[in-house]
């Protein structure tokens, strides 16, 4: 809202104001702008937890270090929600679409997590959704995103060609039109692998997220460097001059959500302040299904959803790590891969301090999300 009051309403009369046309100089001011939402209401948000006795239920079953953590605040994902949101709705184009689309998909998939962690917490129940509902829920949330991008194709905003990592002509369409001849009064109907796509995109990337979250700081560090590749992403997806170079698709109207990547890197540097070990807060499903949610609806937009498992890609490793672990269990006569899983709980039950876990995976991280940038250029 700043962004159209100060440039295209106050900049006839004060043209300072010609500032907040550059999207680099409205992303830096909303990074910072999330960052001190953050700081300054956080202590407010641990205060009302505490009071609401919203504390983190430990299982039994789970790392023994992990037990002293029971009754720290949780579901602090509604501080990163706010955190992103209101300083990106301040400093981007209310016009864009894809800006509100970002900012339902947080809500839609925050929506699912804050129900979760009601349950669980305020209901005083050991499960919250089951796991049908949750996915079910999910799932209505990502056909909501694919449907609205569906239509924004439609009048040539958005296209649904996909980027392919290491290759440069082939960009394959992952949206059939068919004109039924037989049935003109139904116009056309339009059968998406689309739809499909989305929902497995964004359904695996809020839950993988959800699954790192299981040391202090650990998810929101790892958030904090994929938002931060993200960031950069679509900054060049969006700028004429850098995806001609790039030979990415020309998507000039994806840039303004270069603001919302960069709410998103203040909010979590924000939140991790109170989240650093020994965490004040927790994050709860509200905050990591959001999250995931927010990182696998830009991701789909620039058109950069390939490149997930090296933008999130400590994601994805914890995410496989629970998947090997249950289908060894499984279909291997009990036995386990790892001591423990996700991942992060194998390496503490080898000793190694939690601390030293979550610096160890962040510098992972960082490496993932630097070779997924370098791939913009080999081609």
């Amino acid at each position: 809202m700043l962004y159209w009051l100060l440039y295209q309403k106050l900049y006839i009369y004060f043209h300072p104001f010609r500032l907040f046309r550059f999207l680099t100089f409205r992303t830096a001011f909303a990074s910072l702008t999330a960052l001190l939402i953050a700081l300054l209401i956080g202590p407010y948000v641990i205060q009302k937890l505490r009071e609401f006795q919203i504390g983190q239920y430990v299982r039994e079953d789970g790392p023994q270090s992990h037990q002293k953590k029971s009754g720290t605040p949780t579901m602090g994902g509604v501080l990163i929600c706010i955190a992103i949101i209101l300083p990106t709705v301040l400093w981007s184009d209310p016009a864009n679409p894809f800006v509100w689309l970002a900012v339902f998909s947080t809500l839609a998939f925050g929506a699912v997590g804050f129900a979760d962690d009601y349950i669980k917490i305020v209901k005083r129940r050991s499960l919250g959704l089951t796991a049908r509902a949750k996915l079910m829920w999910q799932g209505i949330a990502a056909v909501a995103v694919a449907v609205v991008l569906i239509v924004l194709q439609q009048f040539k905003m958005f296209s649904t060609q996909m980027t392919i990592p290491f290759v440069k002509h082939w960009k394959p369409d992952l949206l059939w039109q068919m004109w039924p001849a037989t049935i003109p009064h139904l116009g056309w109907i339009v059968f998406f692998p689309f739809v499909i796509w989305v929902v497995l995109v964004l359904v695996g990337s809020s839950n993988a997220v959800n699954l790192t979250d299981g040391l202090d700081g650990l998810a929101i560090g790892c958030t904090i460097i994929a938002a931060g590749a993200l960031t950069v992403l679509t900054y060049v997806s969006g700028h004429v001059v850098f995806a001609d170079y790039l030979e990415l698709q020309r998507m000039p109207m994806v840039g303004e959500l270069t603001v919302y990547c960069g709410s998103m890197v203040g909010a979590s540097i924000g939140f991790l302040w109170y989240n650093a070990h020994p965490a004040e807060i927790f994050m709860g499903d509200v905050g990591s299904l959001a999250l995931g949610g927010a990182i696998g609806t830009v991701a789909i937009i620039i058109r950069q959803e390939l490149l997930l498992p090296f933008i999130g890609g400590i994601f994805i490793v914890e995410a496989l790590s629970v998947l090997l672990q249950v289908g060894s269990y499984k279909f291997r006569n009990k036995k386990r891969i790892f001591k423990m899983a996700p991942l992060h709980h194998h390496f503490e039950q080898m000793g190694w301090h939690e601390s030293k876990v979550i610096i160890r995976f962040w510098i992972a991280a960082l490496v993932f999300a630097l070779f997924a940038l370098t791939t913009l250029k080999l081609r």
